[in-house]
């Protein structure tokens, strides 16, 4: 009988162990058996047909998924079942009462525990969206960064100070790429800039009112201001950010005129060919800057209208009678350019004749006058130059300068010259050096025109060495002495002379001018010296529009995996609501 009654005890024991850790561990099991059932159905879904009668993983994991819920649900029922008829006969003593309070406690703390929960996530959700609305801290993670606006777009926008309205007229639906675009000049322009999208088909009122042809392959923005409308095309290539800024900035602000003198072998604006300066005339152009050919030896004065004299790359010297022209406008407030072509250089067995010498003028009839003299040599780096040419030297040594070097990365120049600063010169004028060599012992300024490249202390010019300058004179003296004299309120205060010099002209034209930062180089300085407010658009950012094209079985996957990504969550909830049943 001890026997017998100690192994009864065993048995009773160890279904007791076997019961507890099922328990334990049948949330888990249910939230398992509910994933694979879940995931069965969603196999059949990919596939397209539903057959629960075929032998394949889909039918496999439903049938074992569904089959195994039941079973686990039918134990748990039975346990919980036996629990309550031993739990009813051991509780006979307690009385109603005590029953009745751990109920009524029981009930409460579930009650507690919602609304902690209701609470809690009204807490996160008010607090995420404050967090959402009040930090503009954003992430584009697109290859181009197309949804993010360069800090030259960024800079001008926040300087607009009038509003703008953007009219797209796009046939069919919009490129997503378009709204986004829009958008972003939105948010940033703090509702100066408004925009909108319209078909012009179905909306042939609005567009009859900017004059439009409606036809359909109609593209187009339309940017209007009180200064002006500008219209952007982007028929054939998407609306890009440079075209946008360009076009509003060609809107909102009155065009600056550039003339370029002619008539001493200067290069053309109209030649297309690599020596021409066809390339920086559009890019001038994109930029609401007009570009004209001025020939001083016709004209006799330089016009009213313009903002700043170019001279790029003289071939022969200009007249006394030019220079005096000159002279005066800049002295008068003037801006102007001077782009100074190389000096000639041969071997010794071939000397420069008389008139090989005079070629190439320095200008230094008109660049003395502000305190500076161009060499007649020949600027040489040895370490960074562009292909085999030690003549042509590339540089990211700039001075400082927000409006013209901030940014950039390597301009080359071919065969510059050296400046020097004079020492007499006027007190009202600041001279600093755009850009000079790198090198400080790889680079000088060769004075030896027989091509004997070999460094002179007594007659070259060690590096670094400086081969564009920037002038600014000042004229608040003479403004208000002009004001006091004239008796008339018409007459206009003289402003600043700047003027700015490079010792070469070839890295603008067709040929270099595409090649690292050169044509930004020379964007920016014509920007400088016309006094425009805003910084130079340049860097095309074309936008590529990627289409991701999926197949029906290839959409239903995507479906599944979205599903499951919620529902994770669910059959978790439903893990901690079992887990908490069963305390």
């Amino acid at each position: 009988m001890t026997i017998s009654n100690d192994s009864s005890s065993g048995n009773n024991n160890n279904n007791n162990e076997s019961k507890i850790i099922f328990k334990h561990f049948f949330p888990a099991l249910v939230g398992v058996m509910l994933f694979v059932f879940v995931l069965g159905l969603s196999l059949f879904y990919i596939a397209g047909k539903f057959n629960l009668l075929a032998f394949n993983l889909a039918s496999c994991l439903t049938y074992i998924g569904a089959i195994s819920l039941v079973v686990l649900l039918v134990v748990m029922k039975k346990l919980n079942r036996a629990e309550a008829n031993v739990m009813t006969l051991t509780s006979g003593e307690a009385s109603q009462s005590d029953i009745k309070q751990a109920f009524i406690s029981r009930r409460w703390k579930k009650m507690l525990l919602v609304f902690t929960m209701v609470i809690g996530s009204l807490l996160f959700l008010s607090l995420s969206h404050y967090a959402a609305n009040s930090n503009n801290t954003r992430w584009d993670v697109t290859q181009n960064k197309q949804h993010t606006l360069t800090q030259n777009t960024v800079n001008f926008i926040s300087r607009l100070n009038e509003k703008v309205e953007l009219t797209a007229l796009y046939v069919g639906l919009p490129p997503k790429y378009l709204q986004d675009l829009f958008n972003e000049y939105e948010r940033l322009s703090g509702g100066l800039i408004s925009t909108q999208i319209i078909d012009p088909i179905d909306n042939i009122s609005v567009a009859a009112k900017f004059g439009n042809v409606v036809n359909g392959s109609e593209r187009k923005v339309i940017v209007q201001s009180s200064n002006g409308r500008k219209d952007v095309d982007f028929s054939d290539d998407a609306l890009t950010e440079e075209k946008l800024t360009n076009a509003i900035a060609r809107a909102s602000s009155p065009a600056r005129k550039v003339y370029f003198l002619v008539g001493h072998g200067e290069y053309s604006l109209s030649n297309e060919d690599n020596v021409g300066l066809s390339t920086f005339k559009q890019l001038l152009a994109d930029n609401n800057i007009i570009s004209d050919p001025l020939m001083l030896g016709i004209t006799q004065a330089i016009p009213a209208d313009c903002d700043v004299l170019v001279i790029a790359g003289a071939r022969t010297a200009l007249t006394k009678q030019e220079d005096s022209l000159i002279i005066d406008y800049l002295s008068a407030g003037g801006d102007a350019l001077f782009l100074i072509e190389n000096t000639l250089v041969t071997t010794p067995d071939k000397p420069l004749t008389t008139e090989q010498l005079q070629l190439n003028p320095s200008l230094n009839s008109l660049v003395n006058h502000w305190g500076l003299n161009v060499n007649s040599d020949i600027v040489v780096d040895l370490t960074n130059h562009v292909g085999d040419d030690v003549g042509s030297p590339a540089t990211k040594n700039y001075q400082q300068h927000k409006a013209i070097t901030e940014g950039l990365d390597y301009t080359f120049y071919v065969r510059p010259r050296s400046i020097e600063i004079l020492a007499q010169r006027r007190a009202n004028i600041k001279l600093a050096a755009i850009a000079s060599t790198t090198s400080k012992t790889q680079s000088w300024a060769e004075s030896n025109r027989n091509l004997a490249i070999e460094y002179n202390q007594e007659t070259d010019t060690a590096g670094p060495v400086a081969i564009s300058y920037v002038v600014l004179e000042e004229h608040k003296a003479k403004e208000n002495k002009t004001l006091i004299e004239s008796p008339y309120a018409t007459v206009k205060p003289i402003s600043d002379t700047r003027l700015i010099i490079f010792t070469d002209a070839d890295f603008l034209t067709n040929v270099y001018i595409n090649q690292y930062s050169n044509a930004q180089m020379g964007l920016n300085v014509v920007n400088w010296l016309a006094e425009l407010d805003y910084q130079t658009f340049l860097n095309t950012k074309a936008v590529k529009v990627e289409r991701l094209d999926l197949t029906s079985q290839q959409k239903r996957q995507v479906v599944v995996i979205l599903f499951f990504t919620i529902f994770f969550f669910v059959i978790a909830g439903i893990v901690v609501w079992l887990q908490s049943k069963r305390r």
